[in-house]
């Protein structure tokens, strides 16, 4: 068993004594770690609350997969620890810049290439620490991937943006590094390759990542190295830097160029959903259950068209029609009537992140 304590730093007390007056004066929060997502939701209007020294791996355990570490420890030296013994976050988390932290991480929720094959970063939540509103820091599930006490809780802060209560620390499922790893760039137009993955999803090969981009299918090869090498013979292609993969997680290749005035869309739908009948230009990520839209196509027609395909679209960039468009796709009256009444129980002075996620909560 391993227990690290790296660049130690415990502020809890602080922070909860800063929550405390929030609540007190009814002050909005806009809580901020490396700041590396602001980018994603509306911006925050509220007094700083920054938890970049609540840092340090606080408990590790290569043999048991888990890991415990607090919110403002950048997720490059929790990487880095996984590293170096072999191990990994399997969820492949974007940075999107080097300040990035654990708590933005599980915060935003994002996951990267390998998220189909591997799971989500909820799903690798295995327990957090959470401040209240009244400046309390609770604990919810635990240390042990068998133990589900108030793990759906945490689950729900996975993703929810700071709005529910402040994440001070979150436990965490790690996986084992690949033995052996190969990436393939295939040319085939795009119904083939959708009904190449649907094939081959079906099949026990080693794919830890798909995506396809003007008449390419790139292909990810993950696991031993005998199944890896039989499955590189059996598929063919040309060899493909496995750095690709890293710059499509962290939206560097030239799709995502700045230099594009268009906005960039997200959509999520259901696997092998043909081709959409939008204008503009088109990645496809995760087999194609995620696509990444350049358009100038309105936000209604965008997310008329996700919808009606049975998935959703959010806006990653800003978009504006006429005034300010929602980044996330409009909840349903009686989904956000449930979001409403959850974040009034939660935070009922809505001092965390106020309008972050959706402006009217």
């Amino acid at each position: 068993m391993t227990v690290t304590q790296q660049n130690d730093q415990d502020m809890a007390e602080a922070l909860c004594e800063r929550v405390r007056q929030a609540h007190r004066d009814k002050t909005p929060l806009k809580i901020v770690g490396g700041d590396t997502k602001a980018f994603y939701g509306h911006g925050v209007e509220g007094e700083t609350l920054s938890t970049l020294e609540h840092r340090g791996i606080r408990y590790y355990d290569p043999v048991e997969l888990i890991v415990s570490v607090r919110a403002g420890t950048p997720l490059t030296e929790l990487e880095a620890a996984l590293d170096a013994e072999g191990q990994m976050l399997g969820f492949e988390p974007p940075h999107f810049g080097d300040t990035a932290t654990v708590g933005g991480t599980i915060a935003t929720g994002l996951s990267g290439p390998r998220r189909p094959w591997a799971g989500a970063a909820r799903d690798f939540v295995l327990g957090t620490r959470v401040m209240t509103c009244e400046g309390k820091e609770l604990r919810f599930g635990g240390e042990v991937m068998k133990n589900v006490a108030g793990y759906d809780l945490s689950r729900l802060m996975t993703g929810a943006q700071g709005t529910l209560g402040l994440i001070t620390e979150v436990s965490l499922k790690v996986l084992p590094k690949p033995g052996a790893r190969h990436s393939l760039r295939l040319e085939m137009p795009l119904q083939e390759a959708l009904e190449k993955l649907a094939e081959w999803g079906r099949q026990p090969l080693p794919l830890t990542a798909a995506a396809w981009h003007e008449g390419s299918l790139y292909l990810r090869l993950e696991g031993g190295p005998s199944s890896v090498a039989a499955t590189r013979e059996r598929l063919g292609g040309d060899d493909l830097d496995d750095t690709f993969w890293l710059e499509l997680r962290e939206q560097r290749l030239t799709f995502f160029s700045g230099d594009d005035s268009r906005p960039l869309w997200r959509l999520s739908l259901p696997n092998h959903t043909p081709e959409l009948p939008l204008e503009g230009d088109t990645f496809y990520d995760w087999a194609g259950a995620q696509r990444w839209l350049r358009s100038s196509a309105s936000v209604d027609a965008i997310r008329d068209v996700a919808t009606r395909a049975g998935g959703h679209a959010t806006c990653y960039t800003p978009c504006e029609e006429g005034g300010s468009i929602e980044p996330f796709t409009p909840l349903a009256p009686v989904v956000a009537k449930y979001h409403r009444n959850l974040k009034a129980e939660l935070d009922p002075h809505g001092i965390f992140n106020p309008g972050r996620l959706y402006a009217e909560f």
